[in-house]
């Protein structure tokens, strides 16, 4: 399991895996999660760490410094490569990354709608931490909301 840090010419790769992984939330929007464009415009704000396996992108996920908290979001992981750790192991890296760039808390957020979820990021050690409007630029088919999760890092 080899990670790296993604370059922009990965942006088509990185639009492709995280639009497969995220095809279990089809049942409450029906488009895309992201494209090529909106992965260059990350990879100006942040990071996408990357997990290969066999020369093969197997998981990514994306790393932002905000002061004192980091955040990562869009964590996928290739469907035949679920289940094996690579999901637990990108988070590892992103955390890592973050405390030696000093922060303090790792943030992410989860549609409240994918209940299967919190359960996850509870046994690494997350807890919630509040809620955030459902992003205006995405159209789901049911009222919905963001939940956010913290964990400290020190």
């Amino acid at each position: 399991m080899n990670t790296r840090v993604a370059e922009p010419e990965d942006a088509e790769d990185i639009a492709c895996l995280v639009n497969t992984a995220f095809r279990p939330e089809r049942f409450f929007i029906d488009a895309d999660r992201t494209n090529p464009e909106k992965v260059r415009v990350l990879l100006q704000e942040g990071k996408f760490l990357l997990v290969e396996q066999g020369g093969t992108l197997a998981g990514c996920v994306y790393v932002e410094l905000r002061g004192e908290r980091g955040y990562f979001g869009l964590l996928a992981v290739d469907p035949q490569f679920q289940r094996a750790g690579f999901g637990s192991r990108l988070i590892s890296v992103a955390e890592e990354y973050c405390r030696a760039e000093g922060c303090q808390f790792m943030d992410l957020t989860i549609v409240n709608l994918r209940t299967d979820l919190p359960a996850f990021y509870c046994r690494l050690g997350y807890a919630e931490s509040g809620t955030l409007p459902f992003p205006s630029d995405q159209q789901a088919n049911q009222p919905c909301h963001l939940v956010k999760m913290t964990k400290p890092l020190a």
